[in-house]
């Protein structure tokens, strides 16, 4: 009879232990939302504006493909996508130091993109891919691809990151720099664990997601924002 308690308080237990990191995880970051047809907004970069995603990552990543959509007005450098890692800042950071120029962080190493689409105040698809195997990575911008190179071959994203839409991260989670920041729209962000095929890149390209993101799906996103962030309309598609 004792031992049946026993096992039973323990089951009791570990239901309350579940229980209460389901409880952090959606007080953190709150329910999943379908942001379809929606945009974040960043109006200023006053206060350190910026969206914390909460990424569904069960395992390293050996791969990834990161898509999404923005629109700014701004001539100036910008931070388009920023993953950080507590032992390292600029583990994935897709950066636009100038028009038509892109850059790729992977493990801090970092390569330039030049004459690439890029338009002020236009709607700009863009997607990113690396393969940590061969280390090759590639940009898409409104259906056009940049050459294929190598950055960080036999690289291994571990850990839980935070991922930042609006900022650069210089340290974990923080460590902003204003000039850096992104000020604009951005709609329709996905991340996967693999890289996706030219076709379904292309789709994307074409306003469309044949396969929402398994690590960050626009559709039931968790986030929080910072500062002066809004949801609104989307005129992407109309």
């Amino acid at each position: 009879m004792g031992s049946n308690l026993l096992m039973s308080f323990f089951s009791v237990l570990k239901q309350i232990k579940l229980l209460f990191l389901i409880a952090l995880v959606y007080g953190c970051f709150g329910e999943p939302q379908d942001l379809s047809g929606k945009v974040f907004t960043i109006p200023t970069n006053d206060a350190n504006p910026y969206i914390k995603l909460h990424a569904n990552i069960t395992k390293p990543i050996t791969a990834m493909t990161m898509c999404q959509r923005f629109n700014s007005g701004l001539d100036r450098g910008q931070t388009l996508f920023s993953l950080a890692a507590k032992s390292t800042d600029n583990e994935l950071v897709l950066y636009k130091p100038s028009l038509g120029t892109y850059r790729v962080h992977v493990r801090q190493k970092s390569l330039d993109f030049f004459n690439l689409p890029d338009v002020i105040n236009e709607w700009i698809s863009l997607c990113w891919t690396w393969d940590s195997e061969t280390g090759l990575t590639q940009l898409w911008l409104n259906g056009k691809r940049s050459a294929r190179r190598v950055i960080s071959p036999h690289v291994t994203i571990t850990g839980e990151p935070s991922i930042m839409l609006g900022q650069d991260q210089d340290t974990y989670g923080g460590g902003f720099d204003p000039k850096q920041s992104f000020v604009g729209d951005v709609t329709d962000v996905h991340f996967w664990d693999k890289v996706l095929s030219p076709c379904d890149i292309k789709y994307y390209m074409n306003g469309q997601v044949k396969s929402p993101g398994n690590l960050l799906n626009w559709e039931a996103l968790q986030f929080t924002t910072n500062g002066k962030v809004f949801i609104e309309k989307s005129d992407f598609i109309c």
